[in-house]
């Protein structure tokens, strides 16, 4: 009934296998993907033909983690999947970017990948199966697909380089990364490291380049049993336009993108734009010769043309800089001043407003993902109003782009926060684009470094980030530093690079082009440190390390640790005393099952009395010591006192003064105060005090030879 074929390959120690046939038959291409036992479904869908007046590919990776595949029922109230999680949404992009270069230019037709896990081993990661699986069913599609192309994670454990290693190895390693590549180049790095040297992660992404090409094999030798007849599709001829277009408007192309300030500059490129279409437009009553979407798209692909060979040519910049300067800098500190901490981060027309909020316990997020949930204690979330570019747009929750540049930024950062047990806060920081030209992500690194000092939260070193671009034509190429807007877009790699003096925490990169080489990325790599210690220094005008104390309203956290049998006395039953030292004291507490506490509020006195409290549950009193009591009841053989804490003890009538007593309510009453000596415990554990030995007046012990005198 199925017609199926399969794949198994050796892959990082684990069997690698790639079905089709069976499952999802009415999509363009399905691919079963296993890697160990964790399993993804990957299907391809594409248009026969494109929607009239598309302009633009409209590619939609979907990643979607079902939670039947690890064996668990959705958390939360309704008892089904959502909406994306932060997750979800991160690996939806990481798929997105390798295989978006790979469709020929003019292919128009709406194309869906959804990648859906539906069984988790809890050992082996499914981003990368999915990225597989991706290559592999748009390889048997028969969509037009110049792939396939391959994935790989790589860590870095005691110094040697790990293929794809186990989720539980993660906490081992010193980098994170994900590299995706076709046989001959890659095309997309993600990743997160320990300050790591240029070297090491250049290596790390050859590596990873080298490993993932049995994959690409495998995908091929699938695709030459099961693949699709290829669809018939030759990309426009637009050379005639193109010619047209380049006498008529070249010379003011190239005149506008001398201009250095871009709204001036945008001014003059719509003029030229203008121009062109009035020269195209047809007569009245005549059909046009081209369509509009035709005129758009040969337009853009000139301006590339344009900016490119100016930069080739003369070595020089949109905007008049040199290949490797920076832009000037601009950094400030304590702009919102009632804050925890806040910065204003500026570089040429890119500017971000960062603020940074330290919480307690409490403010913990719950992620819940397959393999358990955990709490995040570090958050940075990213905003990008339209304003920042003088647009009007859509408001509300965040975007793909949104959320993949924060998680940038967040990898960049979080190497160098300061260990729970050192520093016991939660942090969120927030950045908020003002204004946006060129890498708004590496300014929020900046930014984010910045407001985290500028809050007191102990950094290990300042972090800062640069964008790098690359300009490639047949042999002659240029990288460029600190790159523009419009160099992004018209450029053929984005190469992001965070990290301190030391080394690099995350490294990004993207590449629109098969063919850079291990020197090209070299070359980028040594660049991008050059700029990265410049905008250190820059960063240092304002603030160069962490404040030594907190700012005045970021609350104080102390940390205790107690006995884990003595949990349930602080918590109380039905958590009654617990919460009787949150009313009475003010502070947060909040108790970890190991035992460890965390006190929390702005003022120090409430903090102080809340460990004086939970001290006096948890401490054990000591023989020999005086302590301060109040009697609890009166009885004729003595009195009961509540000396220390929780604890009452008994003063025999014979403890209770130098002299003989007859009753005890002669000498006190329920409700004193007195001071009492731990005599010890009887052979019954009960406590046995004295009050006679102490002097009432002073609580001082009362010497013998004084009492004889």
């Amino acid at each position: 009934m199925f017609d199926t074929h399969k794949v198994e390959i050796e892959w990082g120690g684990r069997p690698l296998t790639l079905e089709t046939g069976k499952i999802a038959r009415q999509a363009d291409g399905a691919v079963l993907a296993t890697y160990g036992e964790s399993v993804v479904l990957a299907t391809v869908v594409s248009a026969k033909e494109a929607k009239p007046g598309q302009d633009f590919f409209p590619l939609t990776v979907n990643y979607q983690e079902k939670t039947y595949a690890a064996g668990k029922i959705p958390g939360g109230y309704f008892k089904r999947e959502g909406r994306p999680s932060e997750n979800e949404t991160l690996v939806s992009r990481l798929i997105d970017r390798p295989i978006r270069p790979l469709f020929p230019d003019g292919y128009k037709n709406e194309t869906q990948v959804v990648l859906t896990v539906i069984q988790h081993d809890l050992e082996n990661n499914p981003d990368i199966l999915s990225l597989v699986a991706a290559s592999a069913a748009l390889t048997l599609s028969g969509v037009p697909f110049m792939g396939p192309i391959g994935g790989a994670r790589v860590g870095y454990i005691n110094g040697e380089y790990v293929l794809n290693p186990h989720v539980d190895e993660m906490p081992e390693t010193a980098l994170d990364l994900i590299v995706a590549g076709t046989s001959e180049a890659v095309l997309m790095v993600e990743s997160e490291a320990k300050e790591l040297s240029e070297d090491v992660m250049l290596g790390a992404v050859m590596f990873g380049h080298k490993s993932m090409q049995p994959v690409i094999d495998a995908i091929i030798q699938l695709a030459e049993a099961a693949a699709k007849e290829p669809r018939e599709f030759a990309a426009p001829d637009h050379s005639a336009l193109e010619k047209e277009m380049l006498s008529l408007a070249e010379a003011d192309l190239r005149d506008a993108y001398k201009i250095t300030d871009k709204a001036a500059r945008y001014d003059a490129v719509d003029a030229v734009k203008t121009k062109v279409k009035e020269h195209f437009a047809p007569a009245e009553g005549e059909e046009p010769t081209y369509s509009k979407e035709e005129i758009g798209a040969v337009f853009k692909s000139l301006q590339a043309k344009i900016v490119r060979w100016n930069i080739l040519d003369t070595k020089g910049r949109i905007d008049g800089r040199d290949l490797s300067t920076v832009r000037p800098i601009v950094s400030e500190v304590g702009l919102l001043p009632r804050t925890h901490g806040s910065a204003l981060f500026t570089r040429g027309e890119t500017q971000a407003i960062v603020v940074a909020t330290l919480g307690t316990g409490e403010d913990e997020q719950y992620v819940d993902s397959l393999t358990g949930t955990f709490k995040a204690t570090f958050m940075l979330h990213y905003n990008f109003p339209p304003y920042s570019v003088g647009e009007t747009g859509r408001m509300g929750s965040p975007g793909r782009r949104e959320i993949g540049h924060g998680k940038l930024a967040w990898r960049a950062i979080r190497p160098v926060l300061p260990a729970a047990d050192q520093f016991p806060y939660t942090l969120r920081v927030v950045s908020e684009i003002t204004e946006s030209n060129g890498s708004s992500s590496m300014a929020t690194v900046c930014g984010t470094s910045l407001a985290l000092m500028d809050a007191g939260v102990p950094l290990g070193k300042p972090v800062a980030g640069i964008a790098m671009g690359l300009i490639k034509e047949d042999d002659r190429y240029a990288v460029l530093s600190d790159i523009l807007g419009d160099e992004d877009h018209l450029g053929d790699m984005d190469f992001k690079v965070a990290g301190t003096t030391e080394g690099i925490t995350a490294l990004q990169m993207d590449i629109k082009i098969d063919g850079i080489t291990e020197e090209i990325m070299n070359i980028a790599l040594g660049q991008a440190r050059d700029g990265r210690l410049h905008i250190l220094d820059e960063m240092g005008k304002a603030l160069s390390e962490s404040r030594g104390q907190l700012g005045e309203f970021a609350p104080r956290i102390e940390v205790m640790t107690i006995p884990t049998d003595k949990i349930r006395d602080v918590i109380g039953t039905g958590g009654k005393v617990i919460r009787e030292i949150v009313e009475k004291t003010g502070a947060k507490v909040n108790i970890e099952d190991d035992g460890t506490i965390k006190i929390a509020s702005s003022s120090a006195k409430e903090i102080e009395a809340a460990q004086k409290w939970i001290h006096s549950i948890v401490a054990e009193p000591e023989v020999g010591v005086i302590y301060e009591g109040t009697v609890v009841k009166v009885a004729d053989f003595g009195a009961f006192v509540n000396f220390f804490g929780p604890k009452d003890g008994l003063v025999h009538i014979s403890q209770l003064a130098a002299e003989r007593v007859g009753k005890t309510s002669d000498v006190v009453k329920e409700g004193d105060k007195v001071w009492v000596k731990l005599l010890g415990f009887d052979e019954r554990g009960k406590v046995r005090l004295s009050m006679k030995v102490v002097d009432q007046e002073t609580g001082k012990e009362i010497t013998r030879e004084k009492s004889e005198g």
